[in-house]
């Protein structure tokens, strides 16, 4: 039975860990080609994989490109090859997901990663396993013995050859059993001795068992504790902390305490607590940032930086990517905490409400929203559930979502408002109120507020999208879709909605290549009719008819409102006049709309 392919939202997260770690840090060109690969793919663009196209969009050759003569693909897919094996052989070994370049091209391939134990029995022939008994007793044809002496020792059990092993074999066996008896009375004397001599020995390990099994049981409300080791000295350590220590306190999904964890502290009691260290790395001149778990030391981030990636004006944009990698709820942090059994209540609660955006569909929507719901009504005090609530309850509004029955504008306008009073200083507070009022139509004050919220941390690539965002639904394509545009090439595991912002602003820029990109990218989430309508001009864009016929047989059967007048959706989500123009005459050509 074959297994379902990971979903794009995994994939997504694993290629931003993998483009993060220590294996690829020093390989700009690797790390090119690898988002590349993974990002068509995932756009729907496998077909489009050829060596010429990877050669002009990623290498910068011209039209002249010859394989024949240049062979800068096949050498640099040979490079990527051999750094995702060793990726996922050291650092990414418990990696959910998987991801390789076959040889003989160059789409990627997926597979669900089953961590398998050191030694695993591997199949013998005929399709049975070996058992670790037999592992042990039978010898190992030599390497040089002829097909036919091996083939008869793999057939013929009851050789004499083979008989001769299995007794030679049980002889080393029984040996070997004897040592153990011998070592296991030695172990039995010492813990006697022990338990005679030192008795509050035993007493300590009960305690210890049961401090283990407190926190096993324990229930964590607070954010994860983010600390800072500074182990390296210079002029480039001291702008990479300075950096760290700007952005870390900026995020409000964490709590930044700003000095070194405390090596005193019980760590079996600290699941939550995290470091980043800043230690010298491989080369004069660069820097290395680890972050690392304090109960367990797991290294779940390693990142080199030249000395030329953490020099001035430089720095900050490196050490934003690393942050939006790593701290966001949809970030390295957060999905630890969550697959290590944790028990969390605002942490999970986070991470179902991420969960919804990369998703956006009415269960996802209704798990995150009940989670924060039960937050407040417990009387959290924390701005950011008031925040991410108000910005859920907003959708349920405009994709008409079952849960909350009661949902209004007003509900939400309050929620957010809440938000910001309880949290003057925090982004995510700012983001949401001015996403409200872009949905209400307060241009000047939506933007006002997202700028605000980027300004409060201009480390979190998700509010210089949201800021981006807002000014292309402002009708200021030119100064948004660049800022959006290089949020959504720096995050590989951004949200669907990123591209639906792109998409909008290039397309209003007449840059019809990149908006048709963007527009791929939604066929991930759960259908939406504006979703399906960019999908289906960037098809037509690409001159895809045969998709863009499906996806107008779509349109119309999911969305027959939409489909019928489709201007009537974009005026009611206060679109610009001229963006819903433009999408309307699109659409209408594609045989979408009353043309009346």
């Amino acid at each position: 039975m074959e297994h379902a392919p990971p979903a794009a939202p995994a994939v997504r997260e694993t290629l931003e860990r993998l483009l993060a770690s220590e294996t690829f840090g020093r390989s700009e060109r690797a790390r090119r080609l690898l988002r590349y690969l993974v990002e068509r793919e995932q756009a729907g663009e496998a077909d489009r994989l050829k060596g010429v196209s990877i050669a002009m969009d990623v290498f910068g050759k011209d039209g002249d490109f010859d394989a024949s003569t240049d062979a800068v693909v096949r050498v640099q897919a040979g490079r990527l090859r051999e750094l995702l094996e060793q990726y996922f052989a050291n650092e990414g070994v418990a990696e959910p997901v998987r991801i390789a370049i076959p040889r003989g091209g160059y789409v990627p391939s997926y597979e669900l990663n089953a961590i398998r134990l050191p030694g695993a029995a591997k199949p013998a022939a005929g399709g049975h396993a070996a058992s670790p008994l037999a592992e042990h007793l039978e010898n190992p044809a030599p390497a040089d013995a002829a097909p036919a002496d091996a083939a008869l020792l793999m057939t013929n059990p009851a050789t004499p050859v083979l008989a001769s092993s299995l007794t030679r074999q049980l002889r080393f066996f029984w040996a070997a059993m004897v040592l153990v008896i011998a070592m296991l009375g030695v172990l039995v004397v010492r813990q006697g001795n022990a338990f005679l001599h030192h008795g509050d020995d035993a007493a300590a390990a009960a305690e210890t068992a049961g401090v283990t099994d407190s926190i096993a049981s324990q229930t964590f409300d607070s954010l994860p504790l983010i600390y800072i080791a500074t182990r390296a000295d210079g002029a480039e350590a001291s702008r990479v902390a300075s950096a760290l220590r700007a952005g870390l306190a900026g995020f409000d999904t964490i709590d930044f305490i700003g000095r070194d964890a405390d090596a005193t502290r019980d760590r079996s009691a600290d699941p939550i607590s995290f470091v980043f260290d800043i230690v010298p790395g491989p080369a004069t001149g660069d820097i290395t940032v680890e972050l690392q778990s304090v109960a367990t030391g797991r290294v779940l981030l390693s990142r080199n930086l030249t000395s030329a990636e953490s020099a001035p004006g430089v720095v900050e944009s490196n050490i934003a990517s690393l942050l939006t990698s790593t701290v966001p709820a949809s970030g390295a942090i957060y999905s630890y905490i969550d697959q290590s059994d944790i028990r969390t209540s605002q942490i999970g609660c986070l991470v179902l409400d991420d969960r919804y955006y990369l998703d956006q569909s009415a269960k996802t929507h209704e798990a995150a929203y009940r989670c924060l719901e039960k937050l407040v009504s417990q009387g959290s005090k924390s701005s950011l559930v008031y925040a991410e609530l108000a910005s859920l309850h907003l959708e349920a509004v405009t994709n008409s979502y079952a849960y909350p029955a009661d949902a209004t504008l007003e509900k939400a306008m309050s929620l957010a408002h809440r938000a910001v009073q309880m949290g003057p200083m925090s982004p995510h507070a700012h983001r949401a109120f001015g996403y409200l009022n872009s949905r209400l139509g307060n241009t000047d004050e939506a933007i006002r507020l997202m700028r605000k919220a980027y300004e409060l941390n201009p480390y979190d690539l998700g509010m210089a999208a949201a800021y981006g965002y807002g000014l292309i639904f402002a009708g200021k394509y030119d100064e948004g879709t660049p800022i959006l545009g290089r949020a959504v090439d720096a995050f590989s595991g951004h949200p669907t909605w990123w591209d639906y912002g792109l998409f909008v602003g290039a397309f209003m820029q007449g840059d019809l290549k990149k908006a048709a990109t963007a527009s791929e990218s939604l066929r991930t989430t759960a259908s939406k009719s504006h979703y399906l309508a960019a999908r289906l001009i960037g098809a037509r864009i690409s001159g895809r008819d045969k998709l863009a016929g499906e996806l107008a047989n779509e349109l119309t059967a999911e969305f027959p409102k939409f489909a019928a007048d489709p201007r009537a959706t974009f005026v009611d989500r206060k679109y610009p006049a001229d963006l819903t123009d433009r999408l309307v005459q699109s659409l209408r050509a594609a045989g979408i709309g009353n043309p009346s």
